[in-house]
Parts: C-alpha cells; sequence; structure tokens
C-alpha cells in the first residue's frame, strides 16, 4: 500500500496540509517515498499534567505537536524516527486509560486514547511501520531508552533523599538518568550524557555516582587494551580516570536504583483505508 500511494497526488496534498498546519514553526516533510497513513489526538503525559496532542503517523516518522486552534492550527512539531521507537503497553490509572509508552533513545513518554480499540489501532499501525522499517534497513530494535519523567504530582517529596518537601519555593527537578523528581540538593551534578544532548545534563546524587562508576570501568578497560603501549613508555603511569569528588556526607539514598514506575499499557484517523 505505501508503495502504491507514496508517489500520488492526494498523498503530496495531505503532507503539504500537515506543513501547513506547523507553519513557519515546521520542518519541511515531503521526501520520496513517505506516505501519510493517519492522524489522532492523544493525551500525552507531560510534567505538571496530561495534555491533547496532535499525532501523525508516517510510514518511517511519527509527529507531533501543540494543538493551537482545534484540527487547524499546530506548533511545538517533534520528529521522531520510527526506527527508534519501542513500545509498551501500560496498565490504566485512576487519572489515564488506555495507555502505552513510546520509547526513544532520547526521549521516552505515556500517552493516552480516548479508548481501547483506539489504543489497539495507534500500536498495530506504528509497530507494522516499525517492522517495515527494521527489514529493511537490517537494524536490529533498539535496546537503549530514555527514562521517562515521573509526572510532578506524583510525590510531594524528593524521590531520592525523601526529605525535602517540595513547595512553591522549592522547586522540583528532574534527573535526566532516571527520571526521578528530585530537590535541587540532590541534583547539583551535570553529566555529559551524548546520546541525550551534546550539554552536560542534570542528574540525581545516585546516577552521578553510578555514571561515574561505569565511564571508571570503561577507562580501565581501554587502559588495560592499551598496556602493551604503556609498558613500552618508560615512567608511564597510567590515570585512574577517577575524577569524583563524592562527600561522605552524602545523604543516603532510599529509592533503589531499578525501581520502575512505569511498568508494563482525539481518536485514529487512517487516511487509506
Amino acid at each position: 500500500m505505501v508503495d502504491h500511494l507514496a508517489n500520488t497526488e492526494i498523498n503530496s496534498q495531505r503532507i503539504a496540509a500537515v506543513e501547513n498546519c506547523f507553519g513557519a514553526s515546521g520542518q519541511p516533510l515531503a521526501v520520496p517515498g513517505r506516505v501519510l497513513l493517519g492522524e489522532g489526538i492523544l493525551t500525552k503525559e507531560c510534567r505538571k499534567k496530561p495534555k491533547p496532542r496532535i499525532f501523525f503517523l508516517f510510514n518511517d516518522i511519527l509527529i507531533y505537536g501543540s494543538i493551537v486552534i482545534n484540527k487547524r492550527k499546530y506548533n511545538s512539531q517533534h520528529i521522531i524516527p520510527l526506527e527508534d521507537v519501542t513500545l509498551e503497553t501500560l496498565p490504566d490509572t485512576l487519572q489515564m486509560k488506555n495507555r502505552w509508552m513510546i520509547k526513544t533513545s532520547k526521549k521516552s513518554f505515556v500517552v493516552s486514547a480516548a479508548s481501547l480499540t483506539e489504543r489497539k489501532e495507534w500500536i498495530s499501525h506504528l509497530e507494522e511501520c516499525i517492522r517495515h522499517l527494521l527489514t529493511k534497513t537490517g537494524r536490529q530494535p533498539s535496546t537503549e531508552h530514555a527514562a521517562p519523567w515521573i509526572p510532578d504530582k506524583a510525590t510531594d517529596i524528593c524521590m531520592r533523599c525523601t526529605q525535602t518537601k517540595f513547595s512553591t519555593l522549592t522547586r522540583r527537578h528532574h534527573c535526566r538518568k532516571c527520571g526521578f523528581v528530585v530537590c535541587a540538593d540532590c541534583s547539583r551534578q551535570r553529566f555529559l550524557m551524548p546520546r541525550l544532548s551534546p550539554k552536560p545534563l542534570r542528574v540525581c546524587n545516585l546516577c552521578y555516582r553510578q555514571l561515574l562508576a561505569e565511564k571508571k570501568k570503561e577507562a580501565e578497560a581501554d587502559c588495560r587494551q592499551q598496556e602493551p603501549i604503556c609498558s613500552a613508555i618508560p615512567g608511564y603511569e597510567p590515570s585512574s580516570g577517577d575524577d569524583s569528588d563524592k562527600s561522605d556526607d552524602d545523604k543516603a539514598d532510599q529509592w533503589p536504583a531499578d525501581t520502575e514506575f512505569y511498568t508494563s499499557e482525539v481518536s485514529w484517523s487512517s487516511f487509506h483505508s
């Protein structure tokens, strides 16, 4: 179906319509072989509260954005390559039903559909596109995913020290490694994670120590591989690579590092039914 529709006039018109809806804030979307398969409004779990977002499914990318004027204008365009996407169904909560998680290497987030049928249709179409792309490119499914951010309202206290209470004066912060809601004292460190950003990102104290340990292991492994070279250089003493400034006064971390807050669970409109 995709091959049949790729170069049709109706497909070109629909892609142009999506470009027009995002206006100057969006990126050009018309590329050879791209087909617009469908669209729909899903509720996205955002940091402050769940919000409706418009989603467009193409055969190679998923796009979503904020709704400015219902069914007419959108902004804050986000483009996600489907090759990088993994899906996970989630159980219902009191606030949101028909949930699933969209996981990528740079960002992971939870969405919900208006009905169970709509969720099944979205997941079915997404999985089919992902399978087709991976088969075409020969790539393996992605195994590294960014942690989803825990919503602000999920906790009133820091999820690391469990002592600091949040208020209008005491801000919530998010660790970019684990997604926990933490206080400023528990997230003063920054760490470079190239997969997520070219700049060092805020991480909690526990994740910072874990990242430093991983970095030290990698440096030691590299050094072992270079031992023949090192031993040939008189007076050469390899550095441990341990630049940790960990203090013995760090508060005890009471939230286990492997705690999972998301575990495994508007209408979809197909253009080409």
